[in-house]
């Protein structure tokens, strides 16, 4: 701490500047002064933590001094040295912010002790707004925060009226009881299968891009936005009583169709969003956030990259179409693994049911309709719907999670694909095993004759199925297979040193001139020929 004196007697200035061991208490005397005018001019320039002052000295006294200090640093500690002991004088001083009255003469130490007091007060005080400045600090970074959870919760309908206008005070926001409100919900529309460029773990990160554009674009517009427990971008659209409602919300649908064709441009994407169908007082902003939710789904029936409004839907329910003949149609190209004619008629039912379903319950119960009709011929089968439909099973699980017409119109495709393509790997499954057991035959008894029909009759199959299934998994012929296996048998056993009749025996040639005919035929040399 810095320490400045202030007094006109100069043995007495001098005694408090080098009689008192200020260093060893961690204290400065960083300058002295002999009159009021000197300490103010030199206060300036030093800039001390405390004063130790005299009341009467020349040109201006101590009090007037004092409050002079005060006045240029509030902080400032002050401490009188008086000569006189009159309570007025006293009491004047304490007006002027004097934390100490010290009566001359008093001794070193109690002035030490009076200087460090007011040391120990100025760091408490400093520590006291530090503190308080790192809370507002912290206050103003997490501002941003405390004002989502604010309007979440408003948005859920959590706060009465009341209770929302202080709540909003409280973060520093300007709500006000006699405004009227539109809301937006904006997302992220499913990507599309032949985008590369990020996958579903990706949602979140796109989430966040879409929050970080809209209120970049709506910073200067007066309108509030937030994200909502789904990750949404929310729009509050505020406007004033006395405004036509129709005006504002046909502002709201201007400026989010505008968002939305910035989304495309800046991420290479497309969001869709949902417009309350009416604008209400802050009192209803739980219903006008409900209405925009409901609109956001009706992309099940328009599709993807659109702005919705809410509509009230009719009462009644819609009667599901079925064909019977597509369906069976669906099922039997699906068991015999045929994809292309599984897919034609999946678009076809698609056309019949979902194409012309008009609302979202109808959307619903078309894909309750897909789902049961593919878990039925999954489980026919005798198979697990998650092995077989793999990354597609959430919505399984979930259908709900199908947000767009376009995405249960793929899901639809891929997953009939995925189940055609299974059938197809489960037949090659068992056919790669009857070839691995032939296989297995003919390496274990090369040194017999072994011939398609004996093979066929061992494991109780007719032998043009053998022949087509072998030549299918193999790409040869069996009688071809099995001469290129015994020949190489033989050269094998030739060039260890084996003699010829014992290369003939070990194949199955039980006849050494005929086997020295093929084996000249496929090689090119005698068996002779063959040097180790």
């Amino acid at each position: 701490m810095n320490l400045f004196i202030v007094e006109d007697e100069i043995r007495l200035r001098n005694s408090l500047m080098h009689h008192i061991p200020w260093e060893d208490h961690g204290i400065e005397v960083i300058g002295t002064a002999e009159n009021g005018l000197e300490a103010l001019e030199l206060f300036e320039r030093k800039k001390p933590d405390i004063v130790l002052l005299d009341i009467e000295m020349p040109q201006m006294n101590g009090i007037t001094l004092a409050r002079k200090l005060q006045e240029l640093d509030p902080l400032v500690k002050l401490i009188v040295l008086s000569g006189h002991d009159n309570f007025e004088f006293a009491q004047a001083a304490m007006d002027v912010g004097v934390m100490k009255y010290l009566l001359k003469p008093a001794g070193d130490e109690e002035i030490l002790k009076a200087v460090l007091e007011a040391a120990e007060q100025l760091r408490q005080e400093l520590e006291r707004i530090s503190n308080q400045a790192m809370l507002q600090e912290k206050w103003r970074q997490h501002l941003p925060q405390l004002r989502n959870s604010f309007f979440r919760r408003w948005a859920e309908g959590a706060y009465s009226l009341r209770e929302a206008m202080q709540y909003g005070k409280d973060v520093q926001l300007d709500l006000k009881p006699d405004r009227q409100l539109a809301v937006a919900v904006l997302d992220m529309d499913p990507l599309p299968e032949s985008d590369t460029r990020f996958g579903p773990k990706d949602r979140q990160l796109l989430l966040f891009s879409l929050h970080s554009i809209v209120s970049e674009l709506l910073q200067r517009s007066g309108h509030w936005s937030f994200t909502d427990p789904e990750g949404r971008t929310v729009i509050l659209f505020d406007a004033g009583p006395d405004e036509d409602p129709n005006g504002v919300l046909l502002h709201a649908h201007t400026t989010v169709t505008r968002l939305l064709g910035k989304v495309k441009e800046c991420l290479k994407l497309t969001a869709s969003a949902g417009i309350s169908g009416a604008t209400g007082g802050p009192g209803e902003l739980h219903k006008l956030y409900a209405q925009a939710g409901k609109a956001l789904l009706c992309r099940k029936v328009y599709g993807r990259d659109i702005a919705i409004p809410y509509r009230e839907e009719p009462e009644g329910t819609s009667a599901l179409t079925l064909q019977p003949t597509l369906e069976k149609g669906l099922e039997i190209a699906l068991e015999t693994g045929d994809p292309g004619k599984a897919e034609e008629l999946a678009s076809a039912l698609w056309a019949e049911g979902m194409g012309r379903a008009g609302s979202v319950d109808d959307v619903h119960e078309h894909v309750l309709y897909f789902v049961s009709l593919l878990t039925r011929t999954i489980q026919r089968q005798g198979w697990r719907v998650k092995e077989v439909t793999g990354d597609d099973y959430v919505f399984f699980h979930n259908p709900l999670q199908l947000t767009t017409k376009e995405q249960i119109q793929a899901w639809l495709s891929r997953t009939v694909r995925h189940i055609a393509a299974y059938v197809q790997n489960q037949r090659r499954c068992i056919s790669h095993d009857t070839v691995r057991t032939i296989l297995d035959i003919v390496e274990k008894e090369l040194d017999s004759e072994l011939t398609l029909h004996t093979v066929a009759d061992r494991l109780y199959v007719n032998s043009s199925y053998l022949s087509r299934l072998f030549k299918q998994e193999t790409g040869k012929p069996f009688s071809t297979y099995v001469l290129e296996r015994k020949m190489e048998a033989a050269k094998a056993a030739l060039l260890k040193g084996a003699k010829v009749y014992d290369a003939a025996m070990l194949t199955g040639y039980r006849d050494v001139s005929y086997f020295t005919k093929v084996f000249r035929k496929y090689w090119g040399v005698t068996p002779g020929e063959m040097k180790p």
